[in-house]
């Protein structure tokens, strides 16, 4: 099969390369599935960059955790009936913990275990489905991890970006009134109409002052978080007493100063998201969530651009100089 990879980390145009590999077996309770689009999630680029040290895991990487395609084949102990069936899929290089797996979706196939897949829902295309596992369900667990929202004020820091995006539409379908902060006029647009009802130019603008007014005083129920470290004064200022900030990034500086106090007075509850390591009943009931909005046609997945898989160097960089919409690999 035809497939990227990397043997060093380094730069994208460095150190990926494209070649033949192995056609991987399914092994027992896994499946084989026939990658049509594979993307691409800043941690992706950051494992294969080494982003503040991180090592090779492995001699050699497939990279990217997401992917869409269909059920080639089957190990023992899955449904052969089930060959055939479009689905996404999640965590197939990398991963949480210090030694995840090798082979990722950048590649004409992957074996996964069965469960790491899903039936990818009518009206979504394979780049769609190639969105879903780490936005999608880092937006839904970021929302959902402490109940319902309906009725909430939720604040989504970054509102225009891969997560962001989903995050509005999720809230808005669990009943919450959303504000989201964007860096550009277009940012704007996009966030508006995934269904922020309230936009604020964190560059051109007070957030504090302008969630406040727009709050009467009041602040918000949850904020979900692209950058803890970047925002956390803003955040407590505007959170109601025993809110929660459910943070799924902090690059701007992973090791944040945390003013105790601040938090503490107000009864803060500090809720962090990985999304490679999403309780199961909580992605079930993510992905349950996600096939109802789209066969409602109200799940809109942003795609910023699409690569052939030959060009996979300059889809990393792209996803490193940042993008309205997700980065996706045609295979």
């Amino acid at each position: 099969m035809l497939a990227a990879f990397y043997t060093r980390t380094g730069l994208a145009r460095e150190v990926l390369e494209l070649g033949e590999q192995a056609v991987p077996v399914p092994a027992k309770g896994e499946v084989l599935v026939r990658v049509r689009a594979s993307g691409i999630n800043p941690a992706d680029v950051k494992r294969r960059a080494g982003w503040h040290g991180m090592a090779m895991e492995h001699a050699l990487a497939i990279p990217h955790t997401d992917g869409a395609g269909e059920i080639a084949d089957v190990g023992a102990g899955v449904d052969r009936t089930r060959v055939g069936e479009r689905v996404w899929l999640w965590n197939a290089q990398g991963g949480y913990g210090t030694a995840g797996r090798p082979f990722g979706t950048a590649a004409e196939y992957v074996a996964i275990p069965a469960d790491q897949v899903a039936p990818l829902p009518k009206g979504l295309s394979f780049e769609d489905g190639a969105c879903l596992g780490v936005p999608a369900m880092t937006a839904y667990r970021a929302v959902f991890a402490d109940g319902p929202v309906e009725g909430q004020t939720i604040l989504v820091n970054g509102a225009a970006g891969a997560v962001g995006h989903f995050a509005v539409q999720i809230a808005r379908a669990g009943g919450a009134r959303v504000i989201g902060t964007v860096s550009s006029d277009e940012a704007a647009s996009h966030a508006r109409r995934a269904g922020a009802s309230e936009i604020i130019d964190r560059k051109r603008e007070d957030v504090v002052a302008r969630v406040l007014d727009i709050t009467e005083g009041e602040g918000v129920d949850r904020i979900i978080e692209v950058d803890f470290a970047a925002n956390r004064l803003s955040d407590i200022a505007i959170l109601k007493a025993n809110g929660t900030i459910a943070s799924y990034s902090c690059s701007s500086d992973p090791e944040p100063v945390l003013p105790y106090y601040a938090f503490a007075n107000k009864g803060a509850n500090l809720r962090f998201i990985q999304g490679f390591n999403i309780p199961s009943a909580s992605r079930r009931a993510g992905e349950a969530m996600l096939t109802r909005l789209a066969e409602e046609a109200r799940l809109h997945v942003a795609i910023g651009a699409t690569y052939p898989l030959r060009e996979i160097a300059d889809a990393h960089e792209h996803v490193e100089r940042g993008s309205l919409g997700n980065i996706v690999v045609s295979v």
